[in-house]
């Protein structure tokens, strides 16, 4: 596909319903029959363009036919996205992933939290879609999902000092069950950043990397959550990661797992991802992605 040839995606107001209904009538109406049935087909022009002066939303275009669009929501600190639809016939020209990647840019522009939508479980294929793009289960309602993909949060950290008092404001934020995976090359960052997190629980023992015994559990001074620290560097699968033989129960404690990337994300729902990258001036870029309900409405 040559860049003439992309689908082009627009911020529209009211002036564009008929286009966006008729998305909505030819996707939804492409669907298989749901009980009870999606009220998208009673859509008309007037509520479209009322929902869309309201609060705008996208519409995509190929070859100058519309093929996909949504509406916009407000749902406290989340975009709410209604009315997703794709045609049939453009399937393939990633409508879906252009309207998501566009809905997140906006979010970040209006400062919003993340994006959030609802999913039939009728269509299974629909929901595993959202969860490709990173969407998580945040609720249920019935047969209604309600899926949520949060906004990641940059920061500079100049100096390991920088870094470790981060680990100490997240301290602040912690509850039991809560589970943070670190990602980040050799000396990027990651056990100075838990150290931070360790002395902002105010935990007994030297936070040091758990390399040689593959999980540590630091027990609370003060009648607070402990810390269990997990290297999962050497592990082969998350069976083994579910398996260590730890002296804690980790839905009563705080749980860091570095180089948990791609192994620990099934432990934990809702989670903090974090990413430490050190440049070549030794100053640290992190870029921490909350994943879940338990964070919708936490301010970072």
């Amino acid at each position: 596909m040559t860049p003439s040839d992309e689908p082009v995606i627009t911020m529209v107001d009211g002036s564009r319903a008929a286009d966006v209904l008729a998305v909505i009538h030819e996707a939804f109406g492409d669907r298989p029959p749901l009980d009870p049935p999606a009220t998208a087909l009673d859509e008309t022009e007037e509520s479209v363009r009322a929902a869309l002066d309201e609060h705008g939303g996208l519409l995509v275009e190929h070859e100058g036919r519309p093929v996909g669009s949504l509406l916009f929501e407000l749902r406290g600190r989340m975009l709410g996205l209604r009315r997703v639809g794709v045609l049939g016939s453009a399937r393939g020209l990633g409508v879906a992933a252009r309207l998501t990647a566009e809905a997140m840019r906006i979010a970040t522009e209006r400062h919003f939290g993340g994006i959030e939508l609802e999913a039939r479980v009728e269509l299974p294929r629909t929901v595993a879609m959202w969860r490709h793009f990173g969407f998580v289960e945040a609720g249920r309602n019935g047969n209604r999902l309600t899926m949520l993909k949060l906004l990641p949060v940059r920061r500079v950290l100049p100096t390991a000092e920088d870094t470790r008092a981060f680990g100490g404001w997240l301290a602040t934020l912690m509850r039991e069950g809560d589970m943070v995976i670190l990602t980040g090359d050799l000396g990027a960052g990651k056990t100075t950043l838990t150290q931070g997190l360790g002395q902002g629980l105010g935990v007994r023992g030297d936070v040091t990397s758990p390399t040689f015994v593959i999980a540590r559990v630091h027990p609370s001074l003060t009648g607070g959550l402990p810390l269990v620290h997990v290297d999962a560097y050497r592990l082969g699968d998350t069976a083994e990661l579910d398996d260590l033989d730890l002296d804690t129960d980790i839905e009563e404690a705080v749980t860091v797992v570095e180089w948990g990337e791609g192994l620990a994300e099934t432990l934990a729902h809702s989670r903090l991802e974090i990413s430490l990258e050190r440049g070549d001036d030794d100053v640290r870029s992190l870029t921490l992605t909350p994943v879940g309900p338990r964070w919708r409405e936490l301010v970072f």
